[in-house]
C-alpha cells in the first residue's frame, strides 16, 4: 500500500512496504466499511481519498480522468519508481516502458510487470539527459513528481516531447507551492536540497514550462489535501514511513475518512483540495 501511495506522490526513496496493484483496488465510490476496533492505516485513507480524487478509474480505464489507457498504447513512465502506475497501464494490455535513474527500481518494476497483461515491457535507466529512445516512441507520457527533482526542466521537458507521438498525451505532476512553502518550514533540511526537491514550482509556472515545451494544456487540476496536512504532522512524529502509526496521524487518518463519509463530505474534500492540495497535475497533448 505505501509503494503505491509513494509512487503518486514521487516518495518512494522514504521507505519500504507492500504494494497493492492498482487494478486491484476498490472502485471510486467504493465504501470503507467502519472497524472501531483496527488500527487505522494512514495509506488505506489516502488510496480511498486518491481514487475519490479521479485516480486508477477501473471501469473507464483511466489511470486518472482524462488520462485512458487501452492495449494499443505505447506507455512511457519516466520516474516510474516503484511502479504503481505503470502497473495499472500494464494490466490494460499497454506496450509499457519504465524509465528511472534508479537501476534497481526499473529491473524491480520491469520484473514485476512482466506478470501482467502487457503486451510488451521494457526498462530504460537513464538521468533522461538524453533518454534513450528514439522519436515518437509513445502515445501516453507520464511523469509524476519529478520537475521538483531535475537540474534543467527545459531539457527534461524537451525530452518528453521528443518521445511522444504527434497527439500523444501526457499525464505531468509536481508539488503544489502553498504545502511546499509550509512543508518548508517543518521539514528537515535535506528535504529541500538535491537529490531531493531543489525548487518549488509555481502554479502558474508550472503551465509556463508546459507550454514552452510545445504542449497543449487539456486540464490542470489540484488533489491531496489530506496528505499536505499528513506529512506536516509526519515531520513533528518522527516516525519511519514503514510504520507511520502514531496517534497524531492516525487521529488525522480517522477524521478525514469520517469526513468523507459524512453527507457535505465530498464538496468540504474538494474546497480544501483546491484551498491546499499536495500536488498539482497537469494533462497535456503534443500537437
Amino acid at each position: 500500500m505505501r509503494k503505491f501511495i509513494k509512487s503518486l506522490f514521487g516518495l518512494s526513496g522514504i521507505g519500504q512496504a507492500d504494494i497493492v496493484v492498482p487494478a486491484m483496488a476498490p472502485s471510486p465510490g467504493a465504501q470503507v466499511a467502519p472497524n472501531d476496533s483496527a488500527p487505522v492505516d494512514s495509506f488505506h485513507i489516502g488510496l480511498r481519498d486518491a481514487l475519490a480524487s479521479g485516480w486508477y478509474l477501473q471501469e473507464s480505464d483511466e489511470l486518472y480522468r482524462g488520462f485512458a489507457i487501452s492495449a494499443e498504447d505505447v506507455v512511457l513512465d519516466v520516474g516510474c519508481g516503484d511502479g504503481g502506475n505503470s502497473l495499472f497501464c500494464a494490466f490494460r494490455g499497454a506496450h509499457v516502458i519504465v524509465a528511472d535513474i534508479d537501476a534497481l527500481k526499473v529491473e524491480s518494476t520491469r520484473q514485476r510487470l512482466a506478470d501482467t497483461p502487457a503486451r510488451r515491457v521494457q526498462g530504460v535507466v537513464s538521468d533522461a539527459n538524453p533518454l534513450l529512445l528514439e522519436d515518437g516512441i509513445a502515445s501516453k507520457v507520464i511523469s509524476m513528481e519529478v520537475l521538483e527533482h531535475v537540474d534543467d526542466t527545459a531539457q527534461f521537458l524537451s525530452e518528453l516531447v521528443r518521445v511522444g507521438k504527434p497527439g500523444a498525451q501526457y499525464l505531468l505532476s509536481v508539488p503544489d507551492p502553498v504545502q511546499e512553502h509550509l512543508q518548508k518550514k517543518v521539514a528537515p533540511a535535506s528535504h529541500f536540497e538535491k537529490p531531493n526537491h531543489i525548487r518549488i514550482i509555481e502554479r502558474a509556472e508550472f503551465e509556463k514550462m508546459v507550454t514552452d515545451a510545445g504542449l497543449v494544456i487539456e486540464s490542470h487540476e489540484y488533489y491531496g489535501f489530506y496528505w499536505s496536512v499528513w506529512w506536516l504532522f509526519f515531520w513533528v512524529c518522527k516516525v519511519d514511513l514503514s510504520s507511520a502509526h502514531h496517534p497524531l496521524l492516525d487521529s488525522w487518518a480517522k477524521t478525514w475518512d469520517i469526513l468523507m463519509d459524512s453527507p457535505n463530505g465530498e464538496h468540504v474534500r474538494n474546497t480544501l483540495n483546491d484551498f491546499m492540495p499536495k500536488s498539482q497535475v497537469i494533462i497535456a497533448r503534443k500537437p
